[in-house]
């Protein structure tokens, strides 16, 4: 059974910037697409970004694109999520996944974190 803990949520204001964790209890999810949610109060879970196993293919929301940065680190068996120019409209619970391929679908990820909670005041 995979594992995945998210870390580095909070409060911060508009404008500012997070780092979000998620450590993985499995080494083996070094060959796994890991990614990014978020789930807004009384909204769907969206897709925020994903990263593949080697870094080989990333992809972002349109509406993050050009603020948030995926990135992972195999040897420490960890996915982070650098958030920059943080608005009120990011605010959401931010989950990590896991999965197969880079898709912007939740269905496709089969391991998921508890979630981090992520304010931006304006």
């Amino acid at each position: 059974q995979v594992q995945l803990v998210e870390s580095g949520g909070g409060l911060v204001q508009a404008g500012g910037s997070l780092r979000l964790s998620c450590a993985a209890s499995r080494r083996t999810l070094g060959s796994n697409t890991m990614a990014w949610f978020r789930q807004a109060p009384g909204k769907e879970r969206e897709f925020v970004a994903a990263i593949s196993g080697i870094s080989s293919s990333i992809s972002y929301a349109n509406s993050v694109k050009g603020r948030f940065t995926i990135a992972r680190d195999n040897a420490e068996n960890t996915v982070y999520l650098q958030m920059n120019s943080l608005k009120p409209e990011d605010t959401a619970v931010y989950y990590c996944a896991a999965g197969r391929s880079v898709a912007q679908s939740p269905t496709e990820y089969g391991y998921w974190g508890q979630g981090t909670q992520v304010t931006v005041s304006s």
